[in-house]
């Protein structure tokens, strides 16, 4: 699929005349979590692409395994419970590398792999990633795996930005070498292939810099460089990101290095639930129609009558909930205390109800991580990324439960501006020779503005924040039975 969407990419580029001479340097946004198996003696077919033949053709036997895990993976639980026992539990694990076990990173599912489908593992030469993988590609070699995706796979030392010995002993005999090193994402990968040169006339002297996550890449195509800023990214999973100058270790959530900054570092959290059970309220409820979802979200009044949804189409990683609806109903909820509140377990909510239920449910979950988690409260301001973020009723949902000014860029696609930045970031480190500031290529108003944020949605009336914050710590309440009832603690 990969292989596929970079060959249609650069035919469509081709066909509008863009001249990849002027080129020079090019990085990339790959899917977190998303591995590759190249099968042993892959390297040669890497090294020997023919201008002549289309990459697919000659790709086709190069895997050892056809379909790899992704993002989406929930069949590792057992790994992940046998990696934390492996480094003296969930929290030193996260202190470790940034995150306690989590079924769709990596090294679990290498572990799985290795246990259930030995032979593949045998027959593997190299272990990708999405990002490492595409960068591969273009250099017709083996390209490392960038410190701050590598940091999404329970395998990497965050504070060396080195493999964990006592990680890769316990997941799989001989990983390190399977690995490849790390490389900071910064970092040139290589010069493009002569493949690229021949068949689409590239410059043959332009960089492959690192290729890193989508979700790294929206951080560093937001510009975000304050601690008190977050960004929200409403798309297939919903994130909410930041940055900070020193790791604490969380039960929840993720820490990565920065990938424009290697003295900082970027958080975030994660749901698995984001676009896709919004599109899926709305095919039930507003007539697979987003104006109706719209109109009912403007007739309904916001705290939803203390009406609280929670939609999991999917197995949830935040919180770690099983595929499911639960929606209870506030008895004697006002706003001004939960002294006497007690929720009351329903089947459904009309479907102006059950919309505001599904967006606040969402949006307060992330307030109550995103707090519990450490970052600001309330946010300097919020901007907004990813699909969703086209959604001005759901933005200013966001200004009121959050309690700040929501912003959005102007294009709401910021991993491949992130990816862009960086390519002109790590050409720029390149020509100097060492690390240099990303901010040093932007003009002042550039900086300033933040790629021309735009103000979308003003915070409001603060005491409607403060009920909010009431339904919030509410929701925590019923969040919190759920896991102890149905979830993996």
């Amino acid at each position: 699929m990969w292989v596929e969407a970079l060959d249609l990419v650069l035919q469509r580029l081709q066909k509008s005349k863009l001249d990849f001479e002027k080129i020079a340097a090019v990085s990339g946004s790959g899917q977190q979590h998303g591995s590759v198996y190249w099968k042993n003696g892959s390297s040669k077919i890497l090294s020997s692409f023919d201008p002549k033949k289309p990459l697919i053709d000659q790709l086709r036997d190069a895997f050892s395994i056809k379909e790899s895990p992704i993002w989406m993976d929930s069949s590792t639980t057992e790994q992940c419970k046998a990696i934390e026992k492996a480094v003296g539990g969930a929290l030193k694990l996260s202190e470790l590398t940034g995150s306690r076990a989590y079924e769709r990173f990596t090294g679990p599912q290498i572990w799985r792999i290795f246990e259930t489908q030995p032979e593949v593992y045998q027959n593997t030469e190299r272990i990708s990633l999405v990002s490492s993988f595409m960068a591969s590609l273009l250099t017709a070699s083996y390209a490392c795996i960038d410190q701050t995706d590598g940091a999404g796979m329970n395998l990497m030392d965050i504070k060396e930005r080195s493999w964990s010995k006592i990680i890769l002993e316990a997941t799989a005999p001989g990983l390190e070498e399977k690995l490849g090193k790390l490389a900071p994402a910064h970092a040139v990968a290589g010069l493009i292939a002569p493949y690229f040169v021949e068949r689409y006339d590239f410059n043959k002297n332009c960089l492959i810099v690192q290729w890193s996550g989508d979700n790294p890449n929206s951080l560093a195509g937001l510009t975000l460089n304050s601690p008190g800023d977050l960004a929200i990214s409403l798309g297939t999973s919903d994130t909410v990101f930041g940055i900070t100058t020193e790791h604490k270790p969380s039960l929840e959530g993720h820490v990565f290095p920065n990938p424009v900054d290697p003295k900082s570092y970027m958080v975030m959290l994660c749901y698995k639930n984001g676009s896709l059970a919004r599109e899926d309220i709305r095919n039930q409820c507003a007539a697979k129609s987003w104006e109706v979802f719209n109109k009912f979200l403007q007739q309904t009044r916001p705290l939803n009558g203390g009406k609280l949804g929670f939609y999991y189409k999917d197995h949830e990683i935040l919180p770690p909930l099983p595929v499911g609806f639960h929606r209870y109903v506030l008895k004697n909820f006002n706003g001004e205390s939960l002294d006497g509140v007690s929720e009351c377990e329903v089947k459904e909510f009309d479907p102006p109800s059950e919309v505001r239920a599904l967006v606040e449910g969402q949006l307060l979950s992330m307030r109550a991580h995103a707090e519990r988690f450490g970052m600001p409260s309330p946010p300097k301001r919020i901007i907004a990324t990813g699909g969703a973020s086209a959604n001005n009723y759901i933005l200013s949902s966001i200004a009121t439960i959050f309690g700040c000014n929501v912003y959005t860029v102007q294009r709401p696609d910021s991993a491949s501006m992130g990816a862009a930045l960086r390519a002109a970031h790590g050409w720029l480190c390149d020509k100097k020779g060492n690390f240099v500031p990303i901010s040093c290529m932007y003009m002042d108003k550039l900086e300033k503005t933040s790629l021309n944020c735009k103000l979308a949605a003003t915070a409001g009336d603060q005491e409607l924040v403060s009920k909010y914050a009431l339904l919030m710590k509410k929701r925590v309440e019923i969040e919190n039975s759920l896991v102890q009832k149905l979830g993996r603690l």
